[in-house]
């Protein structure tokens, strides 16, 4: 199950308290304090790990807890230290606080973050030994534990995204140039979460296809799948805009287009600067080339003829997402 939003509580363990003891040895009438410190509390730490591509392991759980620091003992013996807590999370996971609606950290692969800190163990009556204070029955607890209620969202991290309208052709095209199989059927909305597939160019090149959820008008208020898509696509280096030639419900197919272009920009500025890549799928069917011809010059730019089915048009595809890779990678 794919799950890309929770809400969470996290608690770290509380310090182990620090106890009052005194020598008791034979032979030594005037034993002095030796009450150990308490162990430090476990932390919750958040890690992002390559192989994790869901926040669906944490779902099923609200609350998650680190160990509490265990309390000091005699002859100066320390507690131990509580065992922290980590929760792996898919890279592209932001950790926000909820309270504060503050983003703690945007997680890349690899990277990490203290979200929940133990508290600190407390002082056995050692501590408080002086010269003026020689059997001191003082002793300090340990600290709490900091207490969060945290919001994980996961925005997926590809090197290209398909965009476009439901049906339009975006997961048959991700099923024929990788291994993804994601649900094809014809009815809207078939693709309802991120579905990752890694395109192999060749041998020693390769790159992240993302099929993304379609989009409708409206989306960037929060209509349809709305803020579902529209969270990922902000992820993708490059986009892969896939326009359906004759669409079963008569629209017109350049109106289609500016409505996603406008849903884009209107939900992020950025994203209508993000590299493009326009394709008319389903060139196989009649009066499918005439459409595409018309298409490209109202907008001005090529549009590649694409049919997953025949497989027309996937390699001059490839080859235009690899040379806008290469294009947008930096000069070593």
């Amino acid at each position: 199950m794919f799950v890309d939003r929770v809400q969470i509580e996290v608690a770290a363990g509380n310090g182990g308290r620090g106890i009052c003891s005194f020598r008791r040895e034979k032979y030594v009438p005037l034993g002095g304090p030796d009450g150990g410190d308490g162990g430090d509390g476990g932390s919750v730490i958040m890690r992002a790990e390559e192989g994790v591509d869901s926040l669906a392991a944490l779902a099923h759980r609200r609350q998650w807890r680190a160990t509490d620091g265990e309390s000091g003992g005699p002859a100066n013996r320390q507690g131990a230290r509580g065992a922290d807590l980590e929760l792996r999370v898919p890279p592209g996971t932001i950790v926000i606080d909820e309270s504060s609606g503050l983003a703690l950290k945007d997680l890349a692969a690899g990277e990490s973050i203290v979200a929940a800190r133990g508290g600190a163990g407390g002082r056995g009556n050692l501590f408080f030994k002086s010269s003026t204070n020689r059997a001191p029955r003082e002793t300090k607890p340990g600290e709490k534990g900091e207490c969060r209620r945290l919001l994980l969202e996961l925005k997926v991290i590809a090197d290209v995204g398909l965009v476009g309208k439901p049906n339009a052709g975006k997961s048959t095209l991700l099923s024929r140039v990788s291994r993804a199989r994601p649900e094809i059927a014809d009815y809207a909305f078939t693709t309802k979460t991120p579905i990752l597939g890694i395109v192999a160019v060749s041998r020693d090149r390769s790159f992240v296809l993302a099929d993304l959820p379609g989009l409708i008008e409206g989306a960037h208020a929060g209509v349809g799948l709305g803020h579902e898509f529209l969270r990922h696509v902000e992820r993708a280096g490059i986009l892969v805009h896939v326009v359906e030639p004759l669409p079963v419900d008569g629209s017109d197919p350049l109106a289609n287009y500016r409505a996603i272009r406008d849903e884009l920009e209107r939900y992020d500025a950025s994203l209508g600067t993000r590299p493009e890549i326009v394709v008319m799928s389903k060139c196989e069917l009649p009066g499918a080339e005439e459409v595409r011809a018309e298409f490209s010059r109202a907008i001005g730019r090529e549009v590649l003829a694409l049919s997953a089915v025949t497989g027309q048009g996937l390699d001059a595809l490839l080859r235009a997402v690899v040379a806008e890779l290469d294009a947008r990678r930096p000069s070593p």
